[in-house]
């Protein structure tokens, strides 16, 4: 595991940082909190983190098999059934033959089927199988109930609010991307 060194010359371990435990990131040497920028830098990373750190247990929780990467493909794959590889590809910002792979995977498992696009029959829809939705129906139940538990004392609005804002910030930095800038 890496550890970081904080601001007292001791190592905290990932998990540590992982879960905000090092306090020293929050205000910078002169004791102000960061710039917004800054601030939202740290947050997302930290967040990412997090989410990485939880990924492979997600998604462990769909199939004992699965990898950490899978579990949002077969989250996107639930909400837009008959997506097409390509569409799955342009979405997550990866390459088409990482998608292929994954999806053959998923396949191999018995998660996802593919199917001839009736529109164009060299490409194929993708959907989850039964197995496969009852399976990421548990995981996803078990991750709201981990996040109602983590932030009971948060207000319906607020949360709400949250999704809202990170909604909007994923619009926008996709969007972003795609203008080349």
């Amino acid at each position: 595991m890496l550890s970081r060194t904080d601001r007292s010359g001791t190592d905290a371990s990932d998990d540590q940082v992982a879960a905000g435990n090092d306090a020293g990131d929050t205000v910078g040497d002169d004791g102000a909190a960061p710039a917004p920028f800054e601030g939202l830098e740290r947050e997302i990373r930290l967040l990412i983190r997090r989410a990485q750190s939880s990924g492979a247990s997600i998604a462990r929780r769909v199939h004992p098999e699965l990898d950490a990467s899978a579990y949002p493909l077969l989250a996107h794959i639930s909400e837009r059934p008959g997506a097409r590889g390509s569409d799955l590809a342009t979405f997550f910002g990866v390459g088409r033959a990482t998608v292929s792979r994954q999806l053959s995977r998923l396949v191999e498992l018995g998660l996802v089927e593919r199917t001839v696009d009736p529109e164009d029959s060299r490409g194929q829809r993708i959907t989850l199988t039964p197995d496969g939705a009852a399976r990421l129906d548990r995981a996803r139940s078990s991750r709201v109930a981990m996040l109602e538990g983590a932030l009971a004392t948060w207000e319906t609005e607020e949360v709400a609010q949250l999704a809202s804002l990170l909604n909007r910030y994923s619009t926008d930095i996709v969007a972003w991307k795609q203008s080349g800038r």
